[in-house]
């Protein structure tokens, strides 16, 4: 039965090492996310890999040879659970690849949990133990939150690991 499981790469080799997989006729998902870059005042919109040095086959371990993922060029090894590879969970590869556009890009909010105008906490900088309600998600992984200040509603972007559910 085949089934996705996660490599772990060489550092920033996860396009070379699916390309690579490609080339033995594995199946490969390498999801990547748009961020943003920041260089010299300028800043871009980048493709980068959403799990930095993972990517995901898929293969049957009981019939094909899985070790010759592991001897692949920039592939370090897949990931294991005592001898065998461990499997991700059913649906979870899918459900990226469903929300994934032609680039393979996919949006970050499928990582948020919070739902529009959840109440969240500001856990950490200068708006520490304010509570603002959830709105949206930046690219560059900023949350968009709605503050009551001063009698009316402001935006402000905070860090995403900077909240909490309230």
């Amino acid at each position: 039965m085949i089934r996705w499981y996660a490599a772990y790469t060489q550092p920033q080799t996860e396009a070379r090492a699916a390309q690579q997989l490609r080339n033995q006729d594995f199946a490969v998902f390498l999801p990547l996310c748009h961020r943003l870059r920041r260089h010299a005042r300028r800043s871009e919109a980048v493709l980068r890999p959403l799990f930095p040095r993972y990517l995901f086959v898929a293969l049957d371990a009981e019939h094909q040879r899985w070790r010759s993922v592991n001897g692949t060029r920039g592939i370090v090894h897949l990931v294991c659970q005592g001898e065998r590879p461990a499997p991700v969970p059913a649906g979870v590869v899918e459900a990226l690849q469903a929300r994934a556009d032609g680039t393979g890009a996919v949006p970050l909010d499928v990582l948020v949990v919070f739902e529009r105008g959840q109440k969240l906490e500001i856990t950490d900088g200068p708006f520490a133990g304010l509570i603002g309600r959830y709105d949206s998600l930046t690219a560059d992984q900023r949350v968009i939150l709605l503050l009551e200040l001063l009698g009316r509603s402001v935006e402000v972007a905070v860090p995403l690991m900077h909240v909490d559910a309230a």
